[in-house]
């Protein structure tokens, strides 16, 4: 039996829109009774993915298109001409993901998948991860050089290899906690100055013509929105260089 909710019901709470709900119930008696569940973070994301391997395919037919060339001078200048080769391909599908991701996000009635730290905690926990399984297959236990500051007094030592661990580990909160933070707060408020400027321009016909200044931030900030998504996939992307350029090259 399949059931359809209500996913597009009237949001009244800034925070609704962040909200997993179930698009899809599928009861499977063939699967042990099983009940497949689609949601909306779910759903997004497989479209997410289909645009993201489309526009890979385009890029790699095309490879002049703007974009490729700004994400391979990227890799290049931030890993190196030589050994950032092989990484190229992984980086540039996972700005493209990150990208069209937040762009879904700001389609009206979309969803911003970007915007949920379980999913952006499992993408930098991975990341973070596998930099430091390629630095201990590359360098074996001279990885741990990597937490020992050049030039470091003896008697800090400790002090400040316990700084450089806890900035390391770190990174698999911060790399996550910038993307969906951004995310959420830039949706958040863009919700909050649209519902105000609805509001006073339903308020009555000169309450109408008072709404066009506050008319003018939501566009300008939609704008700004707009940038960020893109501003914010690149960030990623070249902190992600830069973990994978300590893993090889330690200092």
């Amino acid at each position: 039996m399949v059931s359809l909710s209500n996913s597009l019901s009237f949001i009244s709470s800034p925070l609704d829109q962040f909200e997993i709900r179930t698009l899809l119930s599928l009861d499977a008696p063939i699967l042990a009774n099983m009940e497949i569940t689609v949601t909306n973070i779910g759903f997004y994301l497989i479209v997410g993915v289909s645009i993201a391997f489309i526009l890979n395919g385009l890029a790699t037919n095309y490879y002049q298109i703007t974009i490729y060339a700004t994400i391979h001078s990227i890799v290049v200048n931030q890993i190196n001409r030589t050994k950032g080769q092989i990484y190229f391909p992984f980086i540039f599908s996972l700005f493209i993901f990150i990208l069209v991701n937040n762009l879904i996000g700001m389609i009206p009635y979309g969803f911003a998948s970007t915007s949920h730290f379980v999913l952006t905690f499992s993408i930098s926990f991975t990341i973070v991860l596998g930099a430091t399984i390629l630095g201990l297959q590359k360098h074996g236990l001279e990885f741990f050089s990597l937490f020992v500051p050049a030039g470091c007094p003896l008697a800090l030592l400790p002090l400040l290899v316990l700084v450089e661990f806890l900035s390391y580990v770190s990174r698999n909160v911060s790399l996550g906690l910038r993307l969906a933070a951004n995310i959420v707060a830039g949706h958040l408020l863009l919700h909050i100055l649209s519902s105000l400027t609805y509001n006073i321009m339903t308020s009555g016909f000169i309450f109408f013509f008072m709404a066009l200044l506050p008319l003018s931030f939501v566009i300008a900030f939609s704008g700004l929105e707009l940038a960020i998504a893109f501003i914010q996939s690149q960030v990623f992307v070249v902190l992600t260089c830069s973990y994978i350029k300590d893993a090889l090259e330690l200092h």
